[in-house]
C-alpha cells in the first residue's frame, strides 16, 4: 500500500477572520501566484488540500477558486485540479469591450483614458527601452505596412504596436493594462478604417505616426516620444469619433 507524498505548504497567509473567508483564501492564493511560488501552468493543490491548509470548508475553498477563475488568474476543467495562468489583461479587455460597445459616451471616455495612460507609457518606454517591447513595436509597424488597405490586419498590427509600447517600459502591470485596452484599440482602429474617404496617403500617414513613436522611443527621447503619441491621438481619435458619431446619428 502506497501513501501520497506529503505536500509542503504553499500558502504563507492564514485566515484570521471568519468574515469573508473565501476572499481571504483567494487573496492568499493570489499572493502565491504573483510572487512565483506557483508558476503559470502549474497545478494548484486539490480543493481538499486547500481547505485543510487554510482550515476552512471545501465549499469555501471552492468559492475562492471560483473567484480566482473569474479574475483570470487560474483556469479549471471539470474533474481536474486548477492550474495557474500567466498574468494578462483578458478580464479587463472583456470589461472595456462591453463598455465601449455600449455607448458613444463610453467610447469617448475610453479614448480619453488611453490618451492619458499612453502619454506616460511613451515617456517611460523611452527611458527604459525594454528590447522585447522594441521588437514588438518594430514588428507592429512592419505588419502595418504589409496590411495596407486591409482593415482587419491593420487593426491587429496596431494593437501589437501599442502593447509593444507598454512592454518597452519593462513594467508587467503596465503591459497588463495595455492588453486590457485591446478591445478599445480594436474598436477605435476599426472605426478609423471605416471612413469612406480614407486614402492611400491617409493609411501611410497612420503608419508614419507609429514610426515616429517607435523612433523616439528607440532613441530614448522622452519628450519626443510623448509628443509623438499626442500627435497620434490627435489625428486618430478625432477621425474615429467622427465616424462613431455619424453611425450613432444614423441609428437614431
Amino acid at each position: 500500500m502506497t501513501t501520497d507524498p506529503i505536500r509542503k505548504p504553499i500558502f504563507s497567509a492564514r485566515v484570521t477572520s471568519p468574515l469573508r473567508l473565501a476572499d481571504s483564501v483567494s487573496d492568499a492564493i493570489a499572493e502565491a501566484l504573483f510572487d512565483g511560488r506557483i508558476s503559470p501552468g502549474e497545478p494548484l493543490p486539490p480543493e481538499g488540500e486547500i481547505a485543510k491548509e487554510f482550515g476552512v470548508s471545501k465549499p469555501i475553498a471552492r468559492e475562492a477558486l471560483r473567484q480566482l477563475t473569474a479574475a483570470g488568474l487560474i483556469f479549471t476543467q471539470q474533474g481536474k485540479v486548477a492550474r495557474a495562468k500567466a498574468l494578462n489583461g483578458a478580464p479587463l479587455e472583456r470589461i472595456y469591450g462591453y463598455a465601449v460597445r455600449s455607448s458613444l459616451t463610453h467610447l469617448r471616455e475610453a479614448n480619453e483614458m488611453r490618451r492619458v495612460i499612453e502619454t506616460g507609457i511613451a515617456r517611460l518606454a523611452a527611458e527604459r527601452r525594454d528590447q522585447s517591447g522594441l521588437d514588438a513595436m518594430k514588428q507592429g509597424v512592419a505588419d502595418m505596412r504589409a496590411s495596407l488597405l486591409d482593415p482587419a490586419g491593420f487593426t491587429e498590427a496596431d494593437i501589437l504596436f501599442h502593447v509593444g509600447l507598454a512592454m518597452a517600459t519593462g513594467n508587467s502591470m503596465i503591459r497588463v493594462q495595455m492588453e486590457g485596452l485591446r478591445s478599445v484599440q480594436r474598436e477605435v482602429s476599426e472605426l478609423f478604417s471605416r471612413r469612406a474617404n480614407r486614402t492611400d496617403a491617409d493609411w501611410n500617414a497612420t503608419i508614419d505616426r507609429h514610426q515616429a513613436i517607435y523612433d523616439a522611443v528607440l532613441a530614448g527621447d522622452v519628450d519626443r516620444a510623448e509628443q509623438a503619441i499626442r500627435d497620434h491621438f490627435e489625428a486618430a481619435d478625432i477621425a474615429s469619433l467622427e465616424v462613431a458619431e455619424k453611425l450613432a446619428a444614423k441609428d437614431k
